[in-house]
C-alpha cells in the first residue's frame, strides 16, 4: 500500500511504541507519530480509539491499549504484532524461509523478560495503584528480579550470541540484522541510560563488569552505531524515560550479592 505509516501511542515517554519507532527509523521510511502533533491533539489521537463508544471500524475490532499502528484501512495493536507486520515490508525479518518466526520468538522473549518483567518490579501488586502504595512489595520484587531473573535473561542472550546459529555475529541471526536486535537494544540498554539500564543502573553496571555478557553489550554498541539509529538517538524525536515501563527508584536498584 502507498498509504503512510502511522504510529498511535501515548505522549511523554518512549514506552512500547519506541520499538516501532526504531524499526521505522532503521528502515529510513517516513511515518506519522501522534507525539509530534500539536499538544491539544496528542492525547485525543489515542483516547479516541479507547473511548467506550468506539466499537472498531472497517473490519478492525476495538482495541485494548496502544500502541496502535495504522496503514491504510488496517489498524493493528500489540507491539510484537506490529513489528511482525513491518519486518517483512522493511526487510528486517531475516532472509530465509521461516526466519520471521525465529525473529518474532526472539523479540517476544526480549519483550517478556526485559520489558514486562521490569514494569512489574515497580507495580508488583496492581497497575492501578501508585508506586507509593506498594513500595515495600516493589523493593522486594526488584531485589529478587535483580538476583535471579536479570542474570537468567542476560545469560540467555549471551548464549544466543554464542550459538551456532549466530556464528561470528554480530547479530542474533549471525550477519543478518533484524528487528529482534532492535528490540533487545531498546529493552536492555538504550541510549541515555534508558530501559533496564535506566531502571537499574547499579545492577546493570555490575553485570557489565562481570564479563559474563560481553557479547550482549557488544550488540548494544553495534546497534547504537548504525547510521540511522545513531541519527535518531541524537535527534529531538527520541523521547527520554521518566514514567511508564521503565522507572528509576534508587531504593530498588539493589546490587546482587
Amino acid at each position: 500500500m502507498d498509504a503512510p505509516y502511522e504510529l498511535i501511542y501515548y505522549t511523554g515517554v518512549p514506552g512500547r511504541g519506541e520499538h516501532i519507532r526504531l524499526i521505522l527509523e532503521e528502515a529510513g521510511v517516513s511515518y506519522k507519530d501522534n507525539s509530534s502533533y500539536p499538544i491539544d491533539k496528542r492525547r485525543e489521537a489515542v483516547t479516541a480509539y479507547l473511548a467506550p463508544e468506539y466499537k472498531g471500524e472497517r473490519g478492525n475490532p476495538p482495541y485494548y491499549a496502544p500502541p496502535l499502528f495504522k496503514h491504510g484501512d488496517l489498524i493493528i495493536s500489540q507491539t510484537s504484532n506490529i513489528l511482525m507486520y513491518l519486518g517483512p515490508k522493511l526487510g528486517l525479518s531475516g532472509s530465509r524461509e521461516n526466519d520471521i518466526y525465529r525473529v518474532n520468538a526472539l523479540a517476544l522473549t526480549a519483550l517478556d523478560g526485559l520489558s514486562n518483567e521490569v514494569h512489574d518490579t515497580h507495580h508488583p501488586i496492581a497497575i492501578e495503584l501508585y508506586y507509593e502504595d506498594q513500595k515495600e512489595e516493589s523493593w522486594r520484587r526488584s531485589k529478587e528480579w535483580i538476583k535471579g531473573r536479570l542474570p537468567k535473561h542476560l545469560g540467555y542472550w549471551q548464549k544466543v550470541l554464542e550459538s551456532e546459529e549466530c556464528g561470528q555475529g554480530p547479530w542474533l541471526l549471525g550477519n543478518t540484522f533484524t528487528y529482534a536486535d532492535l528490540v533487545l537494544f531498546q529493552a536492555s540498554f538504550p541510549q541515555c541510560l534508558d530501559g533496564v539500564q535506566f531502571a537499574f543502573p547499579k545492577a546493570m553496571n555490575q553485570a557489565k563488569e562481570s564479563g559474563k555478557y560481553n557479547k550482549v553489550f557488544e550488540l548494544w554498541e553495534s546497534v547504537k552505531a548504525r547510521p540511522n539509529i545513531a541519527a535518531y538517538l541524537a535527534s529531538d524525536r527520541r523521547q527520554k524515560y521518566d514514567w511508564g515501563i521503565y522507572r528509576y527508584y534508587p531504593e530498588n536498584d539493589v546490587v546482587a550479592e
